[in-house]
């Protein structure tokens, strides 16, 4: 049996429910369209700073946020385009916004869609008309994210999107990787490294990021918790980043269509002409064994 409730907490939140499974998937629309939490028979996949999430000033740490319009930081935050500079902070608007909820389904699924448009704000620094709907379905151990990205300018929309879904993990060193890509970037020093699969968690930062990705299917399986997650995601998504902090229960590997500063770049950039729109979908498995 699949059901939506509301609860009124200090933001509304949305819980998707499969009973049968024991799966259930809290979204924040007012917060920047954010899934909060994931839970998969009962266990929480996801991590939640929660003092974090309830300071308005503070960005989120945990839970899914979304990235949109670009993926990571610009130099000084900036970018020029038809000659104007615009402002950009890391990672876009996206996840700080409040998008409004389109249309929810419990038929055979758990799903709930959201809407994010345009508006003064969004036009400010980034000048371009917009609808982005994301649709989030909860069935059985997976969660599946479909996004539609719509054009309502008259000239082409440049633009990266992302996630960045926090995994709750305590022992680290019980982490095995499955990440389709031989080497990686570290956005830190800017050196490309060899990945053999293995990572120095003694590190205070590792902010890495994996092209070339030989497939559309990377897993990360935890000893500790006898969890294997997998992440599917379409090819528009052109790297995975991986991103964690030495002491925090947490590990993030992020789908991103675009790298860093690629709004000045072009590299990998989205280009979506006038009334033209881009759909894709990434999916998350949890797999207990």
């Amino acid at each position: 049996m699949f059901t939506i409730t509301e609860e009124q907490r200090q933001y509304k939140t949305y819980v998707l429910s499969d009973t049968a499974a024991g799966s259930q998937l809290e979204v924040v629309p007012e917060k920047g369209g954010i899934i909060t939490r994931w839970r998969v028979k009962g266990e929480e996949i996801l991590y939640l700073d929660v003092e974090r999430f309830t300071n308005p000033e503070l960005s989120v740490r945990g839970g899914v946020p979304i990235l949109f319009p670009i993926c990571g930081n610009l130099p000084d935050n900036t970018y020029t385009y038809n000659g104007k500079q615009y402002t950009l902070k890391q990672h876009g608007f996206g996840r700080d916004l409040p998008w409004q909820v389109a249309e929810k389904v419990t038929e055979g699924k758990a799903s709930l869609s959201v809407v994010l448009k345009s508006n003064e704000l969004t036009r400010a620094v980034y000048p371009f008309d917009f609808q982005l709907t994301f649709t989030y379905t909860l069935q059985g151990n997976y969660l599946v994210i479909d996004q539609v990205y719509q054009n309502l300018s008259a000239v082409p929309m440049p633009f990266s999107a992302g996630f960045h879904p926090y995994f709750q993990c305590a022992d680290k060193s019980q982490l095995e990787f499955d990440i389709p890509s031989g080497q990686y970037l570290d956005q830190k020093t800017k050196e490309m490294h060899p990945f053999n699969g293995n990572f120095d968690f003694e590190r205070d930062e590792m902010d890495f990021a994996f092209g070339h990705l030989r497939s559309q299917s990377a897993a990360v399986t935890d000893h500790s918790r006898k969890l294997k997650l997998t992440l599917d995601y379409d090819d528009v998504y052109a790297m995975l980043v991986f991103w964690t902090l030495k002491g925090k229960d947490f590990y993030c590997l992020e789908p991103w269509t675009a790298g860093r500063n690629s709004l000045n770049t072009g590299e990998n950039l989205t280009l979506l002409e006038p009334g033209a729109s881009k759909t894709t979908s990434v999916k998350l498995t949890a797999d207990f064994f």
